[in-house]
């Protein structure tokens, strides 16, 4: 099928729910992929982070293949080898205690609220009953943390807060980066703070870190959790394992999924020192979490990351600021290693992508700037090809 024919059926017989550009694709490799007719595209986007080693890493491909050749799935009732393995991994390069896998951020995210109000009710409550109010949690204006009924009111947007109604109780929201709104929104109902360290969807904006310090000592004094939301940020996308270590912080639950699984969908909640019992059989579950073939890609991610693929992240990072910083056009750079958003003032980002498609790069906005979330193992080749395209469809928008 071609281009044309792909996007007829699908748009006959899918939601309409995404604004898609007029391409299918089809096949890639590393960080370029192909559409029906051949053309070939250098991906700056990664699937919005989720493709870590680029399309169809050799070994990553290898290792699915085999884990879906013998078993492809079982409940949770049985263990795996590829779940085990692939929590062990994820526990020593964290230095947390356990981990619970799950199906995508939205759900890791749900499962962080839930261990957060029962920590709560467990430790203030007793009963858990309608009368206990220590439920709140606090989130950031400008923050996302997911589509379902939970996590969009979680969402510190007013753009993701319609149609929906009624949304659910128990979330304040802080002004980000401002300490005297944090003091203000925090109270004695509430049971934990969720953050993203560096918030994506809502602009590749950075926490300040005193900010960030504020935060940690309002959660340490009033046993208040703290939830690292490292949906985006983490399993290296920053330069760091998780984007918390570059505040030296140590939070009490940290939830992932896009880049763990390095195209299959995986999320995880993972559980420091003092949450790690809080869930208990019963209390959560996902018929998909921890999955046999999805846990044996995330395995192999995982073994990637060692001090020097950690080093190879900054570094690029670094030499993408450096470049952009010459285009005409660009006002600032924001973000942390392969996470980048690049402020063109009164420019239209949207136009900047369909250029940037027209020319055979592949990149993406938030919120009024553009943004990147590249193959963490790019090459040095398709970063200098795919900022020549970016560099000219900016300074020509």
């Amino acid at each position: 099928m071609n281009t044309a024919e792909i996007k007829q059926l699908e748009d006959a017989y899918t939601a309409n729910t995404y604004g898609r550009y007029d391409i299918a694709i089809v096949s890639g490799r590393g960080a370029r992929c192909k559409d029906p007719e051949g053309r070939e595209y250098i991906d700056f986007t990664s699937g919005i982070g989720v493709n870590s080693l680029g399309y169809c890493d050799p070994g990553w491909v290898k290792a699915v293949q085999a884990q879906a050749a013998a078993v492809q799935h079982t409940s949770n009732l049985f263990y795996t080898e590829p779940c085990s393995k692939a929590a062990e991994k994820l526990i020593k390069l964290t230095g947390m205690s356990t981990v619970f896998f799950a199906n995508s951020g939205a759900e890791a995210n749900e499962g962080a609220i839930k261990t957060a109000r029962k920590y709560s009710d467990m430790k203030y409550g007793g009963s858990g009953g309608a009368d206990f109010d220590r439920y709140r949690i606090v989130t950031l204006a400008g923050s996302f943390h997911g589509r379902t009924m939970a996590t969009i009111t979680a969402t510190g947007q007013d753009s993701f807060h319609k149609y929906f109604t009624p949304f659910l109780q128990g979330f304040d929201y802080a002004e980000t980066n401002n300490i005297a709104s944090l003091r203000e929104t925090v109270t004695e109902k509430t049971c934990a703070v969720m953050v993203e360290f560096v918030q994506g969807e809502g602009g590749v904006i950075e926490l300040d870190p005193g900010f960030v310090r504020e935060i940690a000592k309002i959660c340490a004094e009033r046993d208040i959790l703290l939830i690292a939301d490292e949906v985006q940020t983490g399993i290296g996308r920053t330069g760091k394992f998780m984007s918390y270590e570059y505040y030296d912080v140590q939070p009490d639950i940290v939830t992932v999924a896009k880049g763990i699984g390095g195209g299959l969908p995986i999320g995880g909640v993972i559980f420091g020192e003092k949450t790690k019992d809080v869930l208990q059989p019963g209390d959560h579950g996902s018929t998909y979490g921890g999955n046999p073939v999805v846990c044996a890609g995330s395995d192999y991610v995982l073994s990637k990351f060692d001090e020097a693929f950690l080093a190879g992240i900054s570094q690029k990072g670094e030499y993408f600021r450096e470049q952009l910083l010459k285009v005409g056009g660009v006002r600032g750079v924001s973000g942390l290693g392969l996470m980048i958003g690049i402020d063109v003032g009164e420019k239209d980002p949207k136009a900047i992508v369909k250029a940037c498609i027209k020319n055979g790069l592949l990149i993406l906005t938030a919120k009024n700037k553009l943004r990147l979330l590249p193959p963490l193992n790019i090459s040095q080749t398709d970063i200098e090809e795919g900022l020549a395209i970016l560099a000219a469809a900016i300074e020509s928008a």
